[in-house]
């Protein structure tokens, strides 16, 4: 982070980030800290919404609380003790114990950096609230789906494209003025589309990976129209026998993740090549994703007993060949050719 990082977008957003954090270490420091803070702002929703110890109403007062705090509609400090108490893990815990002092974060930057962190926000715990409400009474045992692709379209946009759409926007603030891909100049309209692409495109990959988790929890995101013209109900998607009638339907939401992050692969292509830490940081999301999505195709996709994923070891080998090809552009466009191989 940059050295005048305070300890809650260092030590702290490191042990709730996981991998994302090198992502967030490698960004340009003009961008860093206002990226880190609203990451950050976003796992305190995400926790808030994902404790399930407590009931629904109190949870939706939580996101309710800590969406007026972000936006400077509510004087008060965040309490978020009953909720902190609920966390089996200690980092989440002292993140939601530090959370009014990570709402305070954002008097440091300029009102257009609030203004843009205010609004990512709010579109991101709408999305939160809207998924808290849809799933509410839901269980192994009363499996509720999302209805349409329209509705698993606006949800990936809520948690993530947004996230695609303040990154563009950020960075046109701070970093660069008018990208290039290819030699032909994107209007900045254009390039906020692939982003928004991308960053749905990265969520969709979550789904996919997750679906034996999620169904356990109750929650089908794969939408129940396309299930039934499978033959198939949400519940049906519990036995592992069920597979092959799946597969039709679960490989054309592949190929609409891997559509995505191509495109998200154009948005990085379109990033000058004098930001290549932010290009870094845009491709090894993609890189991670496409390898993910090959490992889908050929993996036994409702088997709860093994979570579907790519290695450390793996993913080191990613990072050091993006650092060491990011000079060299044939070296570049081959690294999407080949993580995109069987995807």
């Amino acid at each position: 982070m940059s050295p005048d990082a305070p300890p809650l977008l260092t030590s702290l957003l490191e042990q709730v980030s996981r991998s994302f954090y090198k992502t967030l270490w490698i960004l340009p420091r003009s961008v860093r800290n206002q990226i880190s803070l609203a990451y950050l702002l976003a796992r305190i929703s995400d926790t808030i919404a994902d404790t399930e110890l407590l009931p629904l109403e109190q949870r939706l007062n939580a996101l309710r609380q800590f969406r007026d705090r972000i936006a400077g509609e509510r004087p008060e400090p965040l309490e978020f003790t009953a909720l902190a108490r609920a966390q089996g893990c200690s980092a989440e815990r002292l993140l939601l114990e530090r959370s009014d002092e990570a709402a305070q974060l954002l008097d440091r930057f300029p009102e257009p950096d609030r203004k843009m962190i205010r609004e990512v926000l709010e579109t991101i715990v709408s999305g939160q609230e809207l998924d808290l409400q849809r799933f509410h009474g839901a269980s192994a045992d009363h499996i509720l789906a999302l209805n349409s692709d329209a509705e698993l379209d606006d949800y990936t946009y809520r948690v993530a494209g947004c996230v695609g759409e303040f990154w563009t926007d950020m960075c046109w603030a701070h970093v660069f003025q008018i990208p290039e891909m290819d030699d032909v100049l994107l209007a900045e309209p254009d390039f906020s589309k692939l982003a928004i692409r991308f960053g749905k495109g990265l969520q969709l990959v979550n789904i996919l990976r997750d679906l034996p988790r999620d169904l356990r929890a109750g929650r089908c995101y794969l939408p129940e129209a396309g299930l039934r013209t499978s033959g198939l109900a949400p519940a049906d998607l519990l036995e592992s026998e069920n597979e092959p009638r799946l597969r039709p339907l679960y490989n054309s939401y592949l190929d609409r993740a891997r559509d995505h992050l191509t495109a998200g692969w154009r948005y990085t292509q379109a990033i000058p090549r004098s930001a290549p830490r932010l290009r870094l940081a845009c491709a090894w999301p993609i890189l991670i994703g496409m390898r993910t999505l090959a490992r889908l195709r050929t993996g036994a996709i409702l088997d709860s007993s093994t979570r579907i994923k790519i290695g450390r070891g793996e993913v080191k080998g990613l990072v050091l060949r993006s650092v060491l090809a990011v000079p060299f552009p044939p070296l570049w466009r081959r690294l999407f050719k080949t993580a995109s191989r069987d995807a």
